[in-house]
């Protein structure tokens, strides 16, 4: 499989025009819409469907290191990056990702699918319905914190997303605008994104069938185009949300979850 090929790097790069876009506009890292278009590129050349949807998630991963920086530098001109949300839900969320990561190793492809619907929809709920928290109600202690951060981490590390889709309803539950809240999701994206790929990495080591250009799970001609496409329209993206009204933006965002919910149950 070489870069040489104009229809992969074509097909590359509007993988990361459209997820880099939404990386800024949501606080995803676009690995909801990266994971299922990189499963089927790959599977049409003919690698084995177990392989490709692992190396989908571990090269989503990938790119989201990239992107969330991209992301939260234009968050953070403008105020929405909280840095002491960021602190104490870091932790958890290396802790999460790296056994996640091991974790979708050993699980089949489609339960990975099923689950990542299940709790996608979940949190377009959550979102669609716009539950007001109660006017008290703020981040929880240390420990429950660093449950929450495993938890986000782990589930990110399933489905190669950056995490916003945990991480964004439980902020605004906590009484986190949501603006703030999609601009903290971008700057967690990292950490998540970091441990995750090397954990994948890891696992992949010495696997027969591998596409040429793949370091473990993990495809570098996809991370190096997709990334290039994704950090140029971030920053629009961002510009963007920033220019929304706050309902508009959750309701954008539940929408787009239930799509993808959707369709991983049909697949």
């Amino acid at each position: 499989m070489s870069l040489l090929q104009p229809q992969l790097i074509l097909e590359l790069l509007l993988i990361g025009t459209c997820t880099g876009f939404l990386a800024g506009l949501l606080g995803i890292g676009g690995g909801m819409l990266m994971v299922p278009f990189l499963t089927m590129i790959l599977t049409s050349k003919g690698y084995p469907a177990d392989i490709t949807v692992k190396m989908a998630v571990a090269t989503s991963l990938a790119t989201i290191c990239f992107t969330s920086l991209s992301s939260v530098r234009a968050h953070q001109k403008r105020g929405a990056v909280l840095w002491p949300v960021v602190k104490v839900l870091a932790p958890g969320i290396l802790v999460g990702s790296l056994l996640g990561a091991q974790l979708a190793v050993a699980l089949p492809g489609k339960l990975l699918g099923v689950l990542f619907a299940i709790f996608v929809a979940f949190s377009a709920t959550q979102m669609f319905l716009d539950r007001k928290p109660k006017p008290s109600r703020t981040l929880p202690g240390p420990a429950v914190t660093f449950g929450v951060g495993t938890v986000i981490g782990g589930l990110s590390s399933l489905v190669g997303a950056g995490g916003a889709f945990v991480s964004v309803p439980f902020m605004t539950w906590c009484n986190i605008k949501i603006h703030d809240a999609v601009g903290t999701s971008s700057a967690l994206g990292f950490p998540i994104a970091l441990a995750g790929t090397i954990g994948y990495i890891y696992a992949g080591q010495g696997l027969p069938q591998m596409p040429p250009g793949a370091v473990g799970y993990l495809y570098l001609p996809g991370l190096v185009i997709i990334s290039l496409a994704s950090m140029t329209m971030a920053p629009l993206g961002a510009r963007t949300a920033h220019r929304m009204d706050i309902r508009p933006l959750k309701k954008v965002f539940a929408v787009v979850l239930y799509g993808l919910a959707a369709y991983f149950l049909l697949r």
